[in-house]
């Protein structure tokens, strides 16, 4: 007998889907083979396909939507581009395990992008910081961050695998303005490397810019794995009355 068939049925039934899902046969988005065909294609009970369905869904790999159907959930890690949040946070609310690996550490002088996003003079010291940032061990982001000096000089003598570059500098240095601009790119062969991609991977990449009681006190860039995270922004327009009170 086959080892598969000693598990319980709707365990079975779980190893089907989630095997169409890891080959990529149903992707993100797409709406699963309906309970009464998996139930004549697998000859087992609804309620057998059913349980299966509802700990899918509870797990995170299908998404159902009452009276329309099972869909393939888009299990991309995500950040929000609105707010400022510390990556290890967001990792740890989704269940997961966030490690971070510091590549470089050390002061450098500032090339022509950083002095002007940190109100320097060109080739003046800055500190440098290279961190990946991992997801159950699978690397979501490369941080490259440069940091003026004048707001934190201790930087370098830091254990930022034990505490986050970000998580850190808002204790020290409170954030009073931030800039952000997202772009898709093709990285470079370091950065490929360092995500774990193929090097015609696309990824997306956020330039942050950010301000300390009106200083500007870091920038960043954080350069993401096109497939494996997304960003997203929620937020509420003015009321009327506000409207009203800001244009008056």
């Amino acid at each position: 007998m086959n080892i598969a068939q000693l598990l319980p049925r709707y365990q079975q039934v779980k190893n089907h889907i989630h095997d169409y899902i890891e080959r990529g046969d149903w992707t993100p988005g797409r709406k699963i083979t309906s309970e009464n065909e998996l139930v004549r294609e697998l000859g087992v009970s609804r309620m057998t396909v059913n349980r299966a369905l509802r700990e899918l869904a509870a797990e995170g790999l299908l998404t159902r939507v009452q009276g329309v159907g099972t869909f393939v959930a888009d299990r991309r890690a995500q950040s929000e581009v609105v707010q400022i949040r510390n990556i290890a946070d967001e990792v740890r609310e989704r269940g997961h395990v966030h490690r971070s690996s510091v590549r470089e550490l050390r002061a450098v002088e500032a090339m022509p992008a950083v002095a002007k996003a940190l109100g320097l003079a060109p080739r003046s010291k800055v500190f440098r910081s290279l961190v990946v940032h991992s997801e159950n061990d699978v690397p979501i982001q490369v941080e490259d961050r440069y940091v003026n000096p004048k707001t934190a000089p201790k930087y370098l003598g830091v254990d930022f695998e034990q505490i986050t570059t970000s998580e850190y500098l808002i204790n020290i240095a409170p954030i009073t303005e931030v800039r952000h601009v997202i772009e898709a790119i093709r990285p470079d062969r370091k950065v490929s490397k360092l995500l774990q991609i193929e090097a015609n991977e696309p990824c997306l990449r956020l330039f942050r810019r950010v301000w300390s009681y009106g200083v500007p006190s870091s920038c960043a860039w954080l350069t993401y794995p096109g497939t494996r995270y997304r960003m997203v922004a929620q937020f509420a327009p003015p009321s009327a009355a506000q409207r009203v009170k800001l244009r008056g």
